[in-house]
């Protein structure tokens, strides 16, 4: 009897444990082309994986507050899983506090992930034809303040002048016109070509598609369990200049025309945002995973 009755409480308590813990569900979607930076973060990844180029899918170093860790940064929530993650893999999350000031640039407050093999020169994202995928999902644990200007996901020019593009949130400095509750992606004029609102509750699927041959940008989009569809036809832009992808958040700040190096942010800064299915693709022959 008693060990019926201690059995019965532990399968209880092994249901309830389950019930907390999201599954880590089957991908609903396959990636289809070659895989040039991979940066779907493993089920068994550790966050200090994160601080040591032997165990990062990233660059250990940059681009962050310069006396933080990745391990202090980086967060594993509880989310189920993105549109091209599988059992192997789990959603992470990206935050930025007080600390979040990288060198001297006392404007932003930034945490910017860099794929490891991704170099300013020479890099194969630089070249061909190239798409890059990611999931995002809110955290209304760690909102953002959108009357500030964030870049999530862009690629900047290796002379640090300009980004071929940038895919943002918040209000955009110069542009009141522009809804801040909504995700946007800027060419390298910084005009916006297309955006679509924030969601609460769900997964929303992004992918860019950079041809280096023909100086043209293309967006994908989809939320939830939903195919990618394209969004855009291949805008005209400016793709030259080689560079890096960065992943993450770069916080303007606000009142000032100096953004790098003054300007007005919050104290008490703790805020994040979910990522998931994270990977850069050859598009060569139109190859685009949906």
């Amino acid at each position: 009897m008693f060990s019926t009755t201690l059995l019965s409480l532990l399968t209880v308590a092994a249901t309830a444990n389950a019930a907390c813990t999201p599954p880590r569900n089957a991908a609903t979607a396959a990636v289809e082309c070659p895989i040039v930076f991979e940066g779907r973060v493993g089920v068994d990844a550790q966050l200090a994986d994160f601080d040591s180029y032997d165990t990062s899918l990233f660059n250990a170093e940059y681009v962050k507050g310069e006396n933080l860790q990745w391990s202090e940064i980086i967060q594993f929530p509880e989310a189920e899983n993105a549109h091209f993650d599988d059992e192997t893999h789990k959603p992470f999350e990206v935050t930025i506090s007080d600390d979040s000031i990288f060198q001297t640039q006392k404007g932003f407050r930034r945490a910017g992930l860099q794929f490891l093999e991704d170099t300013n020169t020479g890099s194969p994202g630089s070249t061909g034809v190239k798409t890059i995928h990611f999931s995002l999902r809110i955290d209304p644990q760690r909102a953002l303040n959108l009357s500030h200007e964030y870049l999530l996901v862009w690629r900047e020019a290796a002379d640090y002048s300009s980004n071929q593009f940038n895919f943002e949130t918040g209000a955009v400095l110069g542009q009141a016109s522009l809804p801040k509750d909504t995700y946007k992606v800027l060419d390298r004029q910084n005009k916006e070509i297309w955006s679509t609102p924030i969601l609460e509750d769900s997964w929303q699927n992004f992918a860019v598609t950079l041809d280096h041959d023909q100086n043209t940008l293309q967006v994908y989009y989809s939320a939830g369990d939903e195919p990618l569809e394209s969004v855009t036809e291949a805008v005209s832009n400016d793709n030259s200049g080689e560079g890096q992808f960065q992943i993450g958040m770069l916080k303007k700040p606000t009142g000032t025309d100096d953004v790098v190096n003054s300007g007005y942010q919050e104290s008490g800064i703790d805020e994040g945002l979910i990522y998931g299915s994270l990977f850069v693709e050859d598009s060569a022959d139109g190859c685009v995973s949906v």
